[in-house]
């Protein structure tokens, strides 16, 4: 493999997303030789580039699955590092535990990490851990997508719950809390007049002691939350929502969503002064699947990092030809 051959193989690989098989069969080389190139150019250019992590002032975490492993399909995951201003991977590490991000930005020098004003992450305690211990100063700030899909869930499991107590089965196309099923999840602006009214009278039909309908109106007031623009509201709202939610009246499932939204109250009010989300963190990560759909799965955790942040990390392309021959 020449110099030029090894530049070139490296950016049809890692830049347009090619499979090494397809380079490798174009060129009449073993899969082996185009893959250690591709590491070995990649490598260079991801790690030795001082400059290319830059200035971030939002920090996003999020978990991708990494691989099943073993006899037993044994699930091993990694978190991205995003910077979710520009919407750009900076790194991935194993796991999805504090121990990988932590060491990770430990990495950094500490005008970096001050330079951080907000730290964006799902509702994941090990994540809050570690910008609790490695971003004290950041702003954490809830995802909004996360939260309203919690809410679902909640009311997704009491509607099953109350399907099995009062049919004893679980949900079949003629039930009626089976037939709402969708349109309990629907948000409420989007149904027409003839939505809302299947609905509440499936609702009547399927729901008697009225867990399902608390529910859903628990579900749309978390929706409202997002609503309107003021911080200090906002903080108010989901205070007040979830004390309200621990009434005795409401179904079990509610009320541990109202535990949560206390639990995670300062987050999921931040947002309405950060506007930022998790959501470049999300986009990153179908860019990364895409990876792995091409090479048909990684098992090597060095060969899944370098090819996923030579498509997803955004290197300085123009760097490849100042790297000495490997």
């Amino acid at each position: 493999m020449t110099d030029r051959a090894g530049r070139w193989v490296t950016e049809q690989v890692g830049r347009w997303g090619r499979t090494v098989n397809e380079v490798a069969v174009e060129l009449g080389c073993d899969w082996h030789t185009i893959n250690d190139t591709v590491l070995a150019y990649g490598s260079a250019l991801i790690d030795d580039d001082a400059d290319r992590i830059g200035t971030v002032s939002a920090l996003g975490l999020d978990e991708t699955l990494f691989v099943h492993e073993g006899r037993w399909r044994r699930q091993l995951w990694s978190t991205s590092i995003v910077d979710v201003r520009a919407g750009r991977l900076l790194d991935i590490v194993a796991g999805r535990s504090t121990a990988g991000p932590c060491a990770w930005l430990a990495g950094r020098v500490q005008d970096w990490l001050d330079g951080i004003e907000f730290a964006t992450l799902d509702l994941s305690g090990p994540y809050r851990a570690v910008f609790d211990t490695m971003l004290p100063d950041a702003t954490q700030v809830a995802d909004p997508f996360h939260l309203v899909k919690l809410a679902n869930a909640a009311l997704d499991e009491c509607r099953r719950r109350v399907q099995d107590d009062t049919l004893g089965h679980r949900g079949r196309k003629d039930d009626p809390l089976y037939r709402c099923r969708r349109l309990l999840t629907k948000a409420d602006e989007r149904l027409d007049d003839q939505g809302r009214t299947k609905l509440l009278g499936l609702l009547r039909a399927g729901d008697p002691r009225g867990e399902v309908t608390t529910a859903w109106h628990a579900k749309e007031a978390v929706r409202a939350l997002y609503i309107h623009t003021d911080p200090a509201l906002a903080l108010e709202w989901v205070t007040r929502l979830g004390h309200d939610l621990q009434d005795a009246d409401c179904p079990p499932e509610i009320r541990r969503l109202g535990r949560t939204l206390l639990r995670w109250r300062h987050q999921i009010a931040a947002w309405h002064h950060a506007r930022v989300s998790n959501g470049p963190t999300e986009a990153a990560n179908n860019l990364i699947k895409r990876v792995k759909r091409v090479a048909f799965g990684f098992t090597r955790f060095r060969n899944y990092r370098i090819r996923t942040l030579l498509y997803a990390g955004r290197p300085n392309w123009s760097l490849l030809a100042t790297i000495p021959p490997r």
